[in-house]
């Protein structure tokens, strides 16, 4: 099992490579079997996620901080190895600090005292990583689901999720850390409720861009592209409304 998740990180790493050899910029890659994923993804949306999202927030604005505040604790635990990949030692301890700060004097995250007491939570991923090196995007596409992506992203969500992310190791993979141990259960529940916080949060958000948009799927193309770019370099400029768009 593991010689198999070892050739799957080697194949994917040369994919980005050879990808990248040619490529300046991030270019359309199956644009037609995108567009019809994202159409999927736009019924997926209007079906489930949408009404699930619209009553979440009719919940009481305390339980809905407080469950935002949750899940970005959670994602702060692939934060830290990614600060440390990338060289950025004070952004690693302030990550570390605001997880152990939040996990318990928060009450497993719920609360976000870190943020007063100064520690930076700045989310980073492998995609954002390899950006930091020079890695270019390669193809632009559309998954199931999951959304926009590009070549880079896509292996850098396959190698956190198999190595560098302890919430998905010891729930989706079921590998016990330190006693502490979960299921693939808890890791789509975990997803899914973040998801549902993200869509609800940018409810505004998604009607303004989908109602000012001549063509939605390049529109969002656009916008996930431009997201990527200032976080790969740590830009704190918002010169539009998705200031929530790395929760």
């Amino acid at each position: 099992m593991r010689s198999k998740k070892l050739y799957i990180l080697i194949c994917s790493i040369i994919l980005v490579i050879s990808s990248n050899a040619n490529a300046t910029t991030e270019k359309e890659c199956f644009e037609k079997v995108s567009r019809g994923i994202f159409k999927f993804n736009q019924g997926f949306d209007n079906l489930l996620l949408e009404p699930a999202a619209k009553m979440y927030n009719k919940l009481p604005e305390p339980v809905r901080n407080g469950t935002g505040n949750f899940t970005s604790n959670i994602a702060t635990l692939l934060s830290i190895p990614n600060h440390i990949l990338q060289g950025e030692i004070r952004l690693a301890s302030h990550a570390t600090g605001s997880f152990l700060v939040n996990t318990t004097i928060g009450v497993l995250g719920l609360g976000n005292p870190a943020a007063a007491l100064g520690l930076e939570n700045q989310k980073e991923d492998l995609g954002q990583t390899l950006g930091t090196y020079g890695v270019k995007g390669g193809c632009y596409f559309v998954l199931p689901i999951l959304g926009p992506t590009t070549v880079r992203d896509t292996v850098g969500m396959i190698v956190d999720q198999n190595y560098l992310d302890p919430f998905a190791r010891v729930t989706w993979h079921e590998k016990e850390i330190n006693n502490i141990s979960g299921n693939k259960l808890d890791y789509v529940g975990i997803k899914g409720v973040s998801a549902v916080d993200f869509r609800g949060e940018n409810m505004t958000n998604f009607e303004s861009l989908e109602k000012n948009s001549l063509d939605l799927y390049a529109a969002t193309k656009s916008l996930y592209l431009q997201n990527r770019n200032k976080k790969i370099n740590n830009s704190t400029e918002s010169d539009d409304d998705w200031g929530n768009l790395d929760k």
